[in-house]
């Protein structure tokens, strides 16, 4: 059916009303005319009306087709759906200049590895005054976040490039490597991230990426939940265990017979003087080996740990954090040890400790400064091989300049030193340089 206007039914019914009233032979001509105009103008409104029902039809799609900004922040969604998505990450080279008191090892690589530090009466016969450019720390992630009945339904993923090793000599084609891959549903996580014992918020502002020697430093499986309370948080979770043991002769094996996951806790406080966080650790610690000293043995580790965030003055900020326990062992980013066996086969747990203590000050918004000092122990059983890790302490000063927003523009000095359980000892300095450029 046609749909006619009112001023245009008015104009009709008038039409027709002065029509009626004449002569149909003085008027037969003229009438057919006006009748025949009157249907031309019917046809030209309906069919003005059917392209705006499909213009108005076209808009609805096109809506319903487009890319709409997200929920959270930098996010987008796609069509026909509710789940905002989220692309981010940076690009990063670094310069590093080291003179290392020793061999080549890692030290010469692009971030501090005190394990790795060279050590003993030849440790200046090595290389020295060694340069190294890489691009390895540049990372990617993806986010997405979800409204549901039970609260946000969250996934992220990330990598970087500390695969395994590229060709310098031509590509440098290092390969990516998973950090990150695990998703929550309210306060349940599942997946791999940080390490429920660590406080990350804490660590210090470098610029090299291994940062503080004396920071607790994992990333692995885990199920994890997590509860606010007023002014905090606290969270308990089950990760994967690891027990890495060393014998008497120095060396190391994974005994890779664990059956039970590790526990982990952390209590967190927001208050208007800082954030502060209590993390506790407990694992068990398995030995199952045929090899010479044969074991079949396991023992309970525990660690506890306390770390900080406390302003200062308008900007700046002082960071803390310290661990103390016999459990700690692989959390040191692989330094310690788990575990020593004696020459029957009996797990010794020595005690460790870890701390770091950083002030970063701002010179102006987009210039800043961080101090940073470290250091972490251990106190090894006697009979312990001497080339097992006995301490190492590290030093990080630098200023870094952001001269426009997700821009970061790096320098900094470094000192390190180790020390095995024989009592030998080396050292390193380095320069790094770096660039970043977020996205």
């Amino acid at each position: 059916m046609i749909r006619i206007g009112p001023t245009l039914a008015k104009v009709c019914f008038a039409a027709s009303a002065t029509l009626s009233g004449i002569p149909n032979i003085a008027q037969a001509d003229p009438l057919e005319d006006l009748r025949t105009q009157v249907d031309s103008l019917l046809h030209k409104v309906s069919d003005l009306e059917q392209k705006q029902r499909a213009t108005k039809a076209q808009s609805v799609s096109a809506a319903a087709s487009a890319v709409t900004g997200g929920a959270t922040k930098g996010s987008f969604k796609l069509p026909g759906s509710n789940t905002s998505v989220t692309f981010g990450g940076y690009v990063k080279l670094d310069a590093v200049f080291t003179n290392p008191s020793a061999g080549v090892g890692s030290t010469a690589d692009l971030e501090l590895e005190p394990g790795n530090i060279p050590v003993g009466p030849n440790a200046k016969d090595g290389e020295r005054n060694q340069v190294k450019f890489g691009a390895r720390q540049s990372r990617l992630f993806a986010g997405t976040s979800t409204p549901t009945a039970w609260g946000a339904l969250t996934t992220y993923v990330e990598g970087d490039l500390y695969g395994a090793a590229g060709n310098e000599s031509v590509s440098n084609s290092n390969n990516l490597r998973v950090r990150h891959a695990y998703g929550t549903l309210g306060g349940l996580l599942a997946g791999q991230t940080w390490t429920n014992f660590s406080d990350v918020s804490a660590y210090p502002d470098t610029v090299d990426f291994g940062g503080s020697v004396g920071q607790i430093f994992a990333r692995q499986a885990q199920v994890r939940w997590t509860q606010s309370f007023t002014g905090g948080q606290w969270s308990v979770a089950l990760e994967n265990p690891e027990t890495v043991a060393t014998l008497p002769t120095g060396t190391q094996f994974r005994a890779d017979d664990d059956r039970l996951p590790d526990l982990t806790g952390m209590v967190r406080f927001n208050t208007a003087y800082g954030n502060y966080s209590v993390a506790g650790l407990a694992r068990q610690l398995r030995v199952d080996s045929l090899s010479a000293p044969a074991s079949q043995e396991q023992k309970l580790g525990t660690a506890l740990g306390v770390n900080g965030v406390v302003p200062l003055f308008r900007t700046d900020d002082a960071r803390f954090s310290v661990y103390y326990g016999n459990g700690i062992g692989r959390y040191s980013a692989g330094f310690f040890t788990d575990a020593l066996l004696d020459a029957n086969g009996h797990i010794i747990l020595p005690r460790e400790w870890i701390a770091t203590v950083a002030y970063r000050h701002y010179w102006a918004p987009t210039l800043r400064s961080t101090l940073a000092l470290s250091g972490l122990g251990a106190s090894n059983s006697e009979g312990t091989a001497d080339g097992v890790n006995k301490g190492a302490k590290s030093a990080h000063l630098n200023v870094i300049w952001s001269p426009v927003a997700q821009t970061n523009l790096g320098l900094e000095l470094i000192h390190a030193s180790r020390e095995t359980q024989n009592g030998q000892a080396g050292r390193l300095n380095r320069v790094q340089a770096s660039a970043q450029y977020l996205f």
